[in-house]
């Protein structure tokens, strides 16, 4: 838990964030907790807000590295849990900025030109490797269908 919440409130809204390193974005905000003032007043209100938040953004993520190998959005999900965490923890904040400009830079390198037409000769022979695969397995065995078609 991130029981130094209320004191970095103050620091990290009089230092901007990314001033150090160059790196502002559009829409981050202060570190810190986002809890309600009322709910920041009382020590132990906020302690149980921290927990609450914690036990709800762990269901999230539990319930992505669920979906994971199952049918579902997991990496959503699962980013979706840190979404929560971060609405409290500077921790999970601090890992939601990191990873949103990794994404970031990974879209940017994908739309390089010599990146995507790389992809593009890969996928192709790919392909090709597949339809050369499957040409000869036709060939060699033919094709059967599992079930009697002509009953």
């Amino acid at each position: 838990m991130n029981a130094e919440s209320d004191e970095r409130d103050g620091d990290a809204e009089a230092a901007k964030p990314g001033s150090a390193t160059g790196d502002v974005t559009k829409g981050d905000g202060a570190l810190g907790s986002r809890a309600p003032g009322f709910i920041k007043a009382s020590r132990a209100l906020h302690l149980s807000w921290q927990v609450g938040v914690f036990v709800v953004g762990l269901a999230v993520v539990v319930a992505g590295i669920v979906m994971l190998p199952l049918p579902g959005p997991g990496w959503l999900v699962i980013f979706g849990g840190m979404a929560i965490w971060a609405t409290e923890f500077v921790w999970a904040q601090l890992v939601l900025r990191w990873t949103r400009r990794k994404v970031t830079e990974a879209a940017q390198r994908a739309l390089d030109p010599k990146v995507r037409r790389r992809n593009v000769i890969l996928t192709v022979i790919g392909l090709v490797i597949a339809a050369v695969l499957v040409g000869v397995y036709v060939w060699k065995f033919g094709i059967t269908m599992p079930w009697k078609i002509h009953e």
